[in-house]
């Protein structure tokens, strides 16, 4: 199965309204990036033990390591949890950046160090969440910029 039918997979596995506000989510963010190259994570380690829900990933950015090494990750994830759904923004240096810029403005959502969490897109303000992606976007592909 390819990516793009795990994702249908994950969303269509997913009781409404989740399953609509991933699929809108989906699309939104498929369409906000320039190359929205998809990553599919079913939350199982190399043993087949599960370690975190399922995640759709969008674009690409290097993490280089203290040690010298690096890998490839996404941007921007998206993810159902068990109350809702969690949008992920990869790459943020500054952990306190996205609560104290964009948490009192998204409307009812639990915002960490890299995590936007809520329970229905009806909660939050869309603008609000869109420039935190966009944000995000942006400074992964600095360190892309910089990877090199």
């Amino acid at each position: 199965m390819n990516v793009q039918e795990q994702i249908k997979q994950y969303i269509s596995s997913q009781a409404d309204p989740k399953r609509s506000d991933m699929q809108a989510l989906h699309r939104h963010i498929r369409n906000m990036l320039p190359k929205p190259e998809l990553w599919f994570l079913d939350g199982k380690d190399s043993k087949g033990k599960t370690v975190s829900n399922p995640n759709i990933g969008y674009g690409s950015y290097t993490i280089k390591y203290a040690d010298g090494t690096s890998r490839e990750f996404y941007q921007v994830g998206l993810s159902a949890n068990t109350t809702g759904i969690s949008v992920y923004i990869m790459g943020i240096p500054d952990k306190t950046y996205l609560a104290q810029t964009y948490g009192k403005k998204l409307g009812r959502a639990t915002v960490t160090g890299y995590c936007i969490k809520f329970k229905a897109l009806k909660d939050i303000n869309m603008d609000v969440l869109e420039a935190a992606i966009r944000y995000g976007i942006g400074t992964s592909n600095q360190k892309n910029d910089r990877a090199e």
